[in-house]
């Protein structure tokens, strides 16, 4: 096993080889984030004499462990909080004899923007480098520092850290092979979210060719007043002024703590729904969703592929008990949580889904409410500009997990993103992929198609528009379906 150097803008680095694949691990794209720094945008990094270590994980954005009930999810998370300031980095996975100008794609990772880190298992980009592509996962800032909205603070500091990657991508990916002109940033859930918001964000116009945005949300967006109810909550809850000179003087072990005192804040407003549904208080702060912004021009030359999975709210019922039990008034409850006509929204699935149980009603709407509305948002408002391609899809594989009830939930798909679906930790009765082998034809497809867009803007099936709204369903087998669903995607057009 032999230990490439790479010399950066900032410095030299020495990473690992191992077999076909280089990999170089914690590499910094922006200073370290300490004190008022934490609510500051970011900086670049001092330069470093000599040649730094790369082949070790590095230390993770401060956050709390975080569980979904009996489901093991330790390989979507990680370990949790890693600690070190330096944690404001990239892990790059490249082929050992990929000559130059190959495809780069920058993933952002998930966790409800409070949890998450590229040391999660999920993320190992082995499989990228080994089939012709430069993979790049990047650490942000998460919670209270990444994104409590703060007076003296910029606002979705966590976005601006993945901007900042972008431009150390831009500035140094050559020097692993990658074509700075070729670059695909793609995330998936919160992740996913920041890439929409970066899709809308025009200091980042040109950073980027192509984004794929999984199981994430064009109207995921706070508003300002959403936003300051958190604020409040969180300066109450640590004593302290509502503004980011106070916030500046406490530890992150305390930030940390707070962050998880917020949980189940009722966020909604006479003119907003929240559009996390309470599961985190924690999102982008943006009086202008991303969908609206896409729609106005924002993005209308980078290529976009978006999609959900079938059976998203699962995850959020599933591992917790709260699935089974389900009844009407878990449907309206849902329903109400989500939109302005909580009967007519709740009518409109039962039409759609006749002989749908009171569970399966209520999955359907909360990752509609979640995911499904906002993503529709998106590729509609991009599918207005026809100056790119634009995508859609949906993840219908079912893990068995959980006595079959998993189901296509929200993160699912990634293991076949990745293809790593063969990983011990990913396998059994509550693991992600549940008991069994998931089949390695359906990663190996998944993979390829999403190197294919990062290629080419072309995943292999008929673009979206607003007429057909071709959308291609994954499964063991693969099928275009034109405008799926239709009647409950009509029910969320207000």
């Amino acid at each position: 096993m032999n230990q490439p150097v790479v010399t950066t803008a900032r410095g030299a680095v020495r990473g690992l080889r191992r077999g076909a694949v280089r990999t170089f691990l914690n590499i910094p794209y922006a200073a370290p984030p300490r004190g008022a720094g934490r609510f500051a945008a970011p900086r670049p990094h001092e330069p470093w004499g000599g040649v730094r270590d790369a082949t070790a994980p590095g230390p993770s954005a401060p956050q709390s462990e975080r569980k979904l009930g009996t489901v093991d999810m330790s390989p979507y998370f990680g370990a949790g909080w890693s600690r070190g300031e330096d944690y404001l980095t990239v892990n790059v996975h490249t082929p050992a004899e990929g000559g130059g100008e190959l495809p780069v794609m920058v993933f952002v990772h998930g966790g409800g923007f409070v949890a998450g880190s590229t040391r999660a298992m999920l993320y190992d980009g082995s499989a990228f480098a080994r089939d012709g592509v430069v993979l790049v996962t990047l650490n942000y800032r998460l919670g209270i520092a990444g994104f409590l909205d703060l007076p003296g603070a910029p606002a979705n500091r966590g976005l601006l850290d993945v901007v900042a990657g972008l431009r150390w991508v831009r500035e140094n990916i050559a020097a692993f092979g990658g074509d700075p002109r070729n670059v695909t940033l793609f995330g998936q859930s919160a992740g996913a979210t920041i890439v929409g918001g970066v899709l809308a964000t025009p200091g980042a116009a040109g950073l980027f060719r192509r984004a794929i945005v999984q199981s994430g949300s064009g109207l995921g967006a706070f508003t300002t007043e959403q936003a300051a109810r958190v604020t409040k909550a969180a300066a109450e809850a640590l004593g302290i002024e509502p503004d980011a000179g106070a916030f500046a003087g406490v530890s992150d072990e305390r930030l940390v703590e707070a962050a998880s005192l917020l949980a189940g804040l009722d966020l909604r407003t006479e003119t907003h729904s929240d559009p996390l549904i309470g599961l985190s208080p924690f999102s982008l702060v943006l009086d202008t969703q991303p969908a609206a912004s896409v729609a106005a021009g924002l993005g209308a030359g980078v290529d976009l592929l978006v999609g959900t999975n079938a059976e998203e709210g699962n995850l959020y019922l599933v591992p917790v008990g709260r699935y089974a039990t389900s009844t009407a008034a878990d449907v309206h409850e849902a329903a109400a949580r989500s939109h302005p006509d909580p009967a007519r929204l709740v009518e409109a699935y039962r039409a759609s889904r006749p002989g749908a149980s009171f569970a399966e009603l209520r999955s359907a709407i909360m990752g509609d409410a979640l995911f499904g509305a906002g993503s529709r948002a998106l590729a509609g408002a991009h599918a207005a500009h026809p100056g790119s391609g634009t995508y859609a899809y949906e993840f219908a594989w079912r893990s068995q997990a959980l006595g079959g009830e998993l189901g296509a939930a929200h993160a699912v798909e990634l293991p076949f993103v990745f293809d790593v679906t063969d990983r011990p930790e990913l396998n059994g009765p509550d693991a992600m992929l549940g008991p069994g082998q998931a089949p390695a034809e359906l990663a190996a497809r998944v993979h390829e198609a999403w190197i294919r867009f990062a290629r080419t803007g072309d995943p292999g099936w008929e673009p979206y528009d607003s007429g057909r709204r071709a959308t291609m369903r994954i499964d063991t087998e693969w099928t275009q379906v034109d405008d799926p669903r239709a009647r409950e995607r009509l029910a969320w057009d207000l």
